[in-house]
């Protein structure tokens, strides 16, 4: 038998073997996709009385798009974090059950197919991302580039014709994308870029005042030019959604960076006044605070439920468990029904049971990724992961803030759910960077080699 010294000099590893997850992810990811087969069969059931002809085929293609991107986890990132593929598969089967659902009850409408099309589009470069990506730290050359491109994107939809009020679109003719969901992973990569390279500068420099540590100008100055960009895009696309998010994702990552809340505090005021000011100047932002403001004004006049407050019935008419799949009434919404209002159905036919798993699903993503950033080593990786969580966090509660009337409604979409090609690409993109960035920090490390017994010493002279 072999001695640990003897099976390191070779170059084995010592001790036992350190579990992949693999498996675990395996009976995961078929769980997953059992549940999303189930809820279309059950959407089926409730609104013809039997089973949908096409559910086989439905579960034969989810099933594949995540059998094989598990291969490929298996092959290329055998130690990854077996979580975010199961969580990830089972959020964008969700969504494909709602909006199937919501096709049933809404004329001349077939989004589900589509989504499907855009789903298979976001797994096939979400494998592409594991193959090609070896190390994410080569993302960290790129950053600058990255951020010039995702400038250009958030400015062309500006040339294109507003869709329900806001500048976020390039459409040519059937087809159209939301650009800005792209220049969300490209602004992480350089915000995490940035922050690795002057972190020491952010944390260490500054004026104090009473308890608070303010940073000093030349510091301040791009955290200010980031404020700018905020509003800009705010200004100029009417998009309160994403530019909070932005912002978000920039205060988090700084305040990670640097470990001082003076920046969540410096952040939130900056974010509150540029909120405020073009909330008086912008009719469409300052429409949108006013339905929050006053959710149920135009029941009080007579005039309807708007969709705010048909959100909010539609919670309130889920109850505890629901009304169930297909029986509830949430197509009242309007045209934003399959995209911004998603999570109402949800609600309403989930219950506050099916909503607070749908949100612990998140969570659970959220922390993964955390738990990845904080096992990195190097601070690029370590505020690319964080960063990358918090993006996903950040949406899901201005998304589910404005649907349950706590903030304004922003106009974002739902991660994984919410009918959108541009938000299910970028997002399953996020879940390959996570795939990869856990699998480096989960590899055990390389055997070093060690001396054979029988060889002496070497004698100090």
């Amino acid at each position: 038998m072999a001695t640990p010294a003897v099976t390191a000099a070779r170059g084995e590893p010592s001790g036992p073997r350190p579990r992949t997850g693999r498996n675990v992810e395996l009976v995961l990811v078929l769980a997953a996709v059992a549940i999303a087969v189930f809820g279309y069969i059950e959407v089926g059931l409730n609104i013809d009385g039997r089973v949908p002809k096409d559910a086989a085929e439905y579960g034969a293609a989810l099933g594949v798009l995540a059998l094989v991107a598990h291969g490929v986890i298996r092959w290329k990132a055998r130690y990854a974090d077996p979580l975010p593929l199961p969580i990830a598969v089972l959020l964008n089967g969700i969504g494909l059950v709602v909006i199937y659902r919501l096709d049933r009850t809404t004329a001349h409408s077939s989004a589900a197919p589509t989504q499907l099309l855009w789903s298979t589009l976001g797994v096939g470069l979400c494998i592409a991302v594991i193959l090609l990506l070896r190390d994410h730290r080569l993302l960290q050359r790129y950053a600058y580039s990255g951020a010039l491109v995702a400038l250009v994107l958030l400015v062309v939809p500006i040339f294109f014709p507003a869709v329900y009020g806001s500048r976020i679109w390039i459409t040519v003719g059937p087809f159209s994308i939301q650009p800005g969901e792209f220049a969300k992973i490209l602004l992480v990569i350089f915000f995490a870029a940035y922050l690795a390279a002057h972190r020491d500068a952010l944390a260490l420099t500054g004026r104090r005042i009473w308890r608070w540590t303010l940073p000093p100008g030349r510091v301040l100055g791009p955290v200010l030019l980031v404020w700018a960009a905020f509003i800009g895009v705010l200004v100029l696309e009417t998009d309160l959604g994403m530019s909070l998010l932005y912002f978000g994702i920039f205060v988090v990552m700084l305040y990670v960076a640097t470990a001082r809340i003076s920046w969540i505090a410096i952040g939130l005021v900056l974010a509150a006044a540029g909120v405020v000011v073009v909330g008086w100047l912008s009719p469409h932002v300052h429409s949108r605070v006013d339905q929050w403001l006053h959710p149920l004004a135009s029941v009080a006049a007579g005039q309807g439920a708007n969709q705010i407050a048909q959100s909010l019935f539609a919670f309130a008419w889920g109850g505890l468990l629901g009304a169930g799949l297909g029986l509830g009434h949430s197509a009242l919404i309007g045209f934003a029904a399959k995209s911004d209002f998603i999570l109402a159905t949800i609600g309403e036919e989930l219950g506050l049971v099916g909503l607070v798993a749908l949100l612990l699903l998140y969570l659970l993503l959220i922390s993964r990724g955390f738990r990845i950033g904080i096992a990195l080593r190097d601070p690029f990786g370590r505020l690319l992961a964080i960063g990358l969580a918090a993006a996903v966090g950040l949406q899901v509660f201005v998304v589910a803030g404005g649907v349950l009337a706590l903030i304004p409604l922003t106009g974002a979409t739902l991660p994984f759910i919410a009918q959108g090609g541009s938000s299910v690409v970028t997002n399953w993109i996020i879940v390959a960077l996570l795939v990869r960035m856990s699998d480096l920090a989960r590899r055990p490390a390389p055997p070093q080699s060690v001396r054979p017994q029988s060889e002496p010493p070497e004698v100090a002279r």
